[in-house]
């Protein structure tokens, strides 16, 4: 028994051997190899590990930036969500904003049913200003196909060719998209073909 614990130390010794007090691997040598190729195999061996290194890097900043990307991009498209979202909300309020304008220009004999209608109005209204809405001016302003619908055209020569002479429904953006275009009546100058 005692010759096998005195064969199994010295393997143990020779493995350990094999490593330096730090854990690195030694270099093995040949009884003829020189001191210079051991530094030339040192050398050739750290030159790999820092071409593996830098290539991990790169990986790594690499990685990092495409991550980045997509989380910028991730941000922007829930951005975008939301204002699609926020200005489909907003187009489905647009007939009830319509109604108590209506209902505001027709004549209550019940002044504070009137008062109540009109502040129920002005919260909503500005509750969807502050969401993105805003409403198109047309009193005074040239008719813009872009902005404004022509609902009627009227011959005159009291005001300028397609002047705007009433707004018949406002029109409105939302965060500086159209949403609805003003549903206006133009001036158009007389045919003189009559």
């Amino acid at each position: 028994m005692m010759v096998n614990s005195s064969t199994d130390e010295n393997e143990g010794a020779a493995a350990g051997a094999a490593e330096t007090a730090e854990g690195i691997p030694a270099v093995e040598t040949e009884p003829g190899q020189d001191l210079a190729g051991q530094v030339a195999a040192l050398t050739a061996e750290r030159d790999r590990i820092a071409a593996e290194k830098a290539e991990l890097y790169d990986r790594f900043v690499r990685r990092q930036a495409e991550f980045e990307n997509f989380r910028k991009r991730v941000e922007r498209e829930k951005g975008e969500i939301i204002a699609v979202a926020g200005m489909e909300l907003t187009r489905q309020l647009l007939p009830i904003l319509d109604d108590f304008e209506r209902a505001i220009a027709h004549e209550s004999t019940d002044a504070e049913y009137a008062k109540g209608i009109e502040l129920i109005y002005q919260r909503l209204f500005e509750t969807l200003q502050k969401a993105g809405l805003e409403p198109i001016v047309t009193e005074g302003q040239k008719f813009d196909p872009y902005v404004h619908h022509a609902m009627e055209m009227v011959e005159t020569d009291e005001v300028e060719d397609h002047s705007i002479l009433a707004e018949l429904l406002r029109g409105y953006n939302f965060r500086g998209k159209l949403l609805r275009p003003a549903m206006v009546r133009v001036a158009v100058a007389p045919s003189s073909g009559k």
